[in-house]
């Protein structure tokens, strides 16, 4: 069969990987074929590995196969260039910075001609054809080249959103839109009575903290006086106790040693009497040894051993016994009201630590000093000295196995636990960073999104990108316009179950605030994309 027979194309003979013709053509063991600087410098940057792969099979290699010029191959793109082979895709038909590319394109990728809400994915035009041949493709939703593909997704479904315009497509557009204007303006008005009713909420509330601060001032000054008094009565039943135990103590010890001196002066007389009596039996003389024996050998009445009672650090057991059953009755006393007190001071708080701080002085009250956890760091990422700047270096790093790495997701938690009320800021460069809190107990491994910071009910992250900013909370998200600023504020105040994401510039300027129940401690967290060189700082306040 003649080569002018043959149906070729340039896709046939072209590198995958430079997705120009075939130059130096080499063929790898898996059959497939690369220029061979091309697949060079492909296997060149994944020499940290120690494994080779085929860029289009993803087969591997070890070691490193020798590269031969595949000599026919290379003699036949000649031959099929002679004979008016198509050259490769003129510049134009790449994609640039600004356009969508290609998701299926491997090496330099092509413009997108289309995007997919379904697959969730853009496709050239060579790409595209499954789409328009295989009937089950044939149903997907098409639309324009997007490259905000992830704002039509439902956290909680992982489904595609519908677009609103299809809902109407066989209702009037005039009528529809009179109609939902009806709405907007009923909507609008309930609204702004919404905003008058709860603009009187705030006064009152204002008027209550008022109120309660100069309660609880009062109530402070006065428990101060009744604990005072407290304190000094306890302080003087102390010592009237002691001075008891002192008194009691010094009778004791005199009648002790009146008697240990009475016992002292008995032993001298009995060694004075056995010196005698050692004495009277050396004695020879017999008739002189039976004369006075009856002097020496009489002896005065001792004292008796019984009348001694000894009660070794028994003296004072019964004052003792006394004093703890009154502390035991005093503890229960105190427990049982304080708990009250307890409550009741708590609920105030609950209330007061609603009053969100305003100025930034006010809320570097409660800065916190923050530091990333090494071992929560996904090894894509490369902290700094310190652990406060985390990068995106896309190349894997040597760190070893823990249980808390990030395995999937780009993302880093801080080592610091918070709870209270907390302050920190995030300063970051890039096309886009997460700034999030998540509690410790949250997934580490896997690309699910229960391990991706505010996919799921263990954490909430603000999502700071060029279009904007996204707050990502309890598998909902919601979109916030406003301009672009590289530093973020986060406040969090625990207790009242408050996290707020402010714009830090000459003001604070808040982005969103999330209301709800923290069950456990808290900690601060990073995420990243896809971009290398992206960074994020822990700012250490002052």
């Amino acid at each position: 069969m003649s080569l002018n027979k043959l149906k070729l194309d340039q896709e046939t003979f072209s590198c995958s990987i430079c997705l120009d013709l075939l130059k130096d053509p080499v063929t790898i063991p898996c059959g497939h074929s690369y220029c061979m600087n091309c697949i060079k410098a492909h296997w060149d940057g994944e020499e940290g590995s120690r494994v080779h792969s085929c860029p289009q099979c993803r087969k591997t290699f070890r070691p490193r196969p020798v590269l031969v010029k595949n000599i026919m191959l290379a003699e036949l793109v000649e031959e099929l260039k002679k004979t008016g082979l198509q050259a490769a895709p003129a510049d134009h038909c790449y994609a640039g910075a600004e356009d969508v590319a290609c998701d299926v394109c491997s090496g330099r990728k092509l413009k997108a001609i289309k995007s997919c809400l379904v697959c969730l994915a853009s496709y050239c035009e060579k790409h595209l054809q499954p789409h328009r041949d295989a009937p089950p493709l044939k149903k997907h939703k098409l639309i324009d080249p997007s490259k905000k593909l992830q704002e039509n997704i439902c956290p909680r479904r992982d489904e595609v959103m519908k677009i609103l315009a299809e809902a109407y497509e066989t209702a009037p557009i005039a009528a529809e839109r009179a109609e939902k204007q009806k709405e907007l303006e009923g909507s609008r008005q309930q609204l702004q009575q919404r905003i008058q009713d709860r603009e009187k909420d705030v006064k009152l509330l204002q008027q209550e903290v008022e109120a309660i601060n100069q309660s609880a001032d009062k109530t402070v000054e006065h428990n101060e006086k009744i604990f005072t008094e407290l304190v000094r009565f306890i302080q003087k039943r102390s010592s009237d106790v002691k001075k008891q135990i002192k008194s009691q103590q010094k009778t004791e010890v005199s009648r002790v040693k009146e008697l240990q001196k009475k016992l002292e002066q008995e032993i001298t007389e009995l060694k004075r009497k056995d010196a005698e009596l050692e004495q009277l039996s050396h004695t020879e003389d017999h008739s002189q040894f039976l004369q006075k024996y009856p002097s020496v050998s009489a002896l005065r009445g001792a004292t008796h051993s019984s009348s001694i009672n000894i009660r070794p650090l028994r003296y004072f057991e019964d004052v003792t016994a006394a004093v703890s059953e009154l502390r035991d009755k005093l503890q229960d006393i105190l427990r049982e009201n304080l708990t009250n007190i307890s409550l009741t001071v708590s609920d105030a708080d609950v209330l007061l630590s609603k009053q969100e701080p305003k100025t930034r002085a006010d809320f570097l009250k409660y800065s916190r000093e923050i530091t990333l956890d090494p071992n929560s760091t996904n090894k894509e990422l490369v902290l700094s000295e310190g652990n406060r700047r985390a990068t995106f270096m896309k190349q894997k790093q040597s760190y070893p196995s823990h249980p808390d790495r990030f395995t999937y997701w780009c993302q880093v938690l801080s080592r610091e636990s918070l709870t209270g009320r907390c302050y920190w800021e995030v300063q970051y460069r890039g096309g886009a960073v997460v700034v999030a809190v998540s509690y410790k107990n949250i997934r580490r491994s896997g690309s699910l999104y229960e391990c991706s910071f505010g996919c799921n009910d263990k954490s909430c992250a603000l999502s700071c990108h060029r279009e904007g900013y996204t707050v990502y909370f309890n598998s909902s998200f919601i979109t916030v316009s406003a301009p672009l600023c590289f530093r973020i504020g986060v406040y969090l105040d625990h207790r009242a179950g408050v996290l707020s994401f402010y714009r830090v510039t000459e003001t604070m300027t808040l982005l969103h605030r999330v209301q709800t129940t923290f069950t456990q401690p808290c900690h601060a967290g990073l995420r990243f994309f896809d971009s290398v060189g992206d960074y994020a700082e822990f700012i250490k306040l002052k």
